[in-house]
């Protein structure tokens, strides 16, 4: 157990209301995702409850998880694999490795606000298309999640191109990338993670590795994109020369 942890560092004591406000959330929010488990009993001292820098941890890791549109059962058995002894410095490791790859989260419209935000009434086939491309979720009450990037599919709509052409492509896109999307996390895990993991490390060190990884993401996607790139004109250049 770190110094930050132990019991007699009273500084890294909070009530639930100031665990509650340290991550953002609300005291009754907060109480709920205790009583589901995520977070482990609290620390008592009389009839008083605290938390401590590992509660913490572990409630921005939910957090970031609901704010990235895990569903809450699938956060309940995320957090179940995580290891009880997991420290802050993991618990952060845990949460860089998860968080989207976006700058910004998905948002919830219903049918009125998504046709305003298109500019004009969906139809049926449009939204199924538009779930195709991955771009929208219906949930309860007739709402849908959006993702940041819909205006690419509402743009696609507007073109002169047959929807079924749209949604082949858009399969094969979800198709590799998927694929290379996997691959890169495996070789991040191997790479960066694991070695990391493997001996004790300083909490600078896991600040620094947690600095790290924003960047290798951005690095990551102009290399996607870069490549794509030259796949597209090598492409080209053996179509020409065929024809």
């Amino acid at each position: 157990m770190t110094a930050s942890t132990q019991l007699d560092d009273a500084d890294a004591l909070l009530t639930v209301d100031e665990l509650a406000a340290a991550v953002g959330l609300t005291v009754r929010t907060t109480r709920y995702y205790a009583s589901l488990g995520l977070l482990p009993p609290p620390l008592r001292r009389g009839r008083v409850a605290y938390y401590d820098s590992v509660h913490r941890a572990r409630l921005e890791l939910v957090r970031a998880l609901q704010e990235h549109g895990f569903t809450l059962q699938a956060i309940e058995r995320y957090v179940a694999s995580v290891p009880a002894e997991a420290g802050v410095e993991e618990l952060a490791m845990q949460r860089a490795m998860l968080t989207s790859w976006t700058s910004q989260v998905p948002e919830e419209l219903d049918r009125t606000e998504l046709d305003a935000r298109a500019g004009r009434s969906l139809g049926e086939e449009d939204l199924g298309l538009l779930e195709r491309l991955a771009l929208l979720d219906p949930v309860e009450g007739g709402r849908y999640r959006v993702m940041p990037n819909l205006q690419i599919g509402l743009d696609l709509l507007a073109l002169d191109v047959p929807p079924e052409s749209v949604g082949a492509a858009g399969d094969a896109i979800t198709r590799h990338m998927t694929a290379l999307a996997e691959e890169l996390t495996d070789i991040l895990r191997s790479g960066l993670l694991a070695p990391y993991r493997s001996g004790e490390h300083s909490p600078a060190e896991a600040e620094r590795i947690e600095r790290t990884l924003p960047q290798l993401r951005r690095l990551t996607l102009e290399s996607v994109v870069a490549g794509f790139q030259r796949a597209a004109n090598a492409v080209i250049t053996r179509s020409l020369a065929r024809d």
